[in-house]
């Protein structure tokens, strides 16, 4: 008798018995599985960003003195600043505050505010994701806004042990109810497939037919109190042009997002403050808070 060789199994024979078996493997199994591999990847991603934070602070130190000069000028510059934004907001905060007495109106509930560093980016052209370096261990709802100096970033959608899965408003599953500034009536927001490295988009459907917008006066859309977790005036985008909708009732256009969604190295998470924080006194948490 000859001595028997076995052939190697084909790649595609193995992907096929691993989609079979992967597919008879219950749920339970699945979403164990998917949990154990996104807690053990973390240190890693969570190690690289701690890395590249010290990567940045090296290279601030080789930066020559006429470059320290100019960055501090430009960081005194941006606090006076700051400081003048913070003065003006305090002021109508506390204007706010006296009118809602006077109308005994109610208090609204408000928001903490959790800044976290960037650690991975996931853009392709089903999803926009990127990952946060903060989770469970911070506190982080899911659903929460996630916001940064241009406006909207996106919403939580998966907490995990350390880490934070943010889905971008570029999204093509990101959805919201939006509107115009200085309107009042309602549009709806989507993002859209992201096409190589092109900037960042959506759509805006469902405009009044009496709303015009160019690229010398664009309309800045921005968020509503029907958007759920977003607080109502973040910007969401530019839309430069209107065209008839699909039903011919309503406009519909693109909305031009801001660039620096691609390259975010930080953003803010909002963390709505629960009714039973403001009874236990707990506004005197260390982590800024708005309205």
């Amino acid at each position: 008798m000859g001595e028997q060789r076995f052939k190697p199994l084909k790649p595609i024979f193995l992907l096929v018995l691993f989609l079979l078996a992967w597919w008879l493997l219950p749920s339970v199994f699945k979403s164990i599985l998917r949990v154990s591999f996104t807690e053990f990847q973390a240190p890693v991603m969570i190690t690289a960003s701690y890395l590249d934070d010290l990567g940045d602070f090296w290279a601030r130190r080789s930066s020559s003195r006429n470059e320290l000069i100019e960055a501090g000028q430009e960081l005194a510059r941006r606090k006076a600043f700051y400081q003048l934004q913070v003065q003006r907001n305090e002021s109508m905060a506390s204007e706010i505050e006296r009118l809602e007495q006077l109308l005994d109106l109610p208090q609204p509930d408000g928001f903490y505010l959790e800044p976290a560093r960037v650690v991975q980016r996931q853009v392709n052209a089903w999803w926009h994701r990127i990952t946060l370096r903060k989770g469970r261990d911070f506190s982080i709802p899911e659903g929460a806004a996630v916001v940064f100096e241009g406006g909207i970033v996106g919403r939580v959608v998966a907490v995990h042990a350390f880490t934070s899965e943010v889905e971008l408003i570029s999204s093509p599953r990101f959805r919201m109810a939006a509107t115009f500034a200085n309107e009042e009536r309602p549009v709806l927001y989507q993002g859209r497939a992201q096409t190589g490295f092109g900037a960042p988009k959506g759509r805006v459907l469902d405009a009044p037919q009496d709303l015009s917008a160019s690229e010398q006066r664009p309309l800045r859309l921005v968020s509503t109190n029907l958007g759920g977790v977003f607080p109502a005036g973040l910007t969401i985008g530019m839309v430069e042009w209107l065209e008839p909708g699909a039903s011919g009732l309503f406009q519909d256009g693109d909305v031009k997002l801001d660039h620096r969604l691609l390259s975010l190295r930080e953003a803010t998470i909002l963390i709505p403050r629960q009714p039973t924080d403001a009874l236990d006194g707990n506004d005197a948490d260390t982590r800024p808070f708005i309205r």
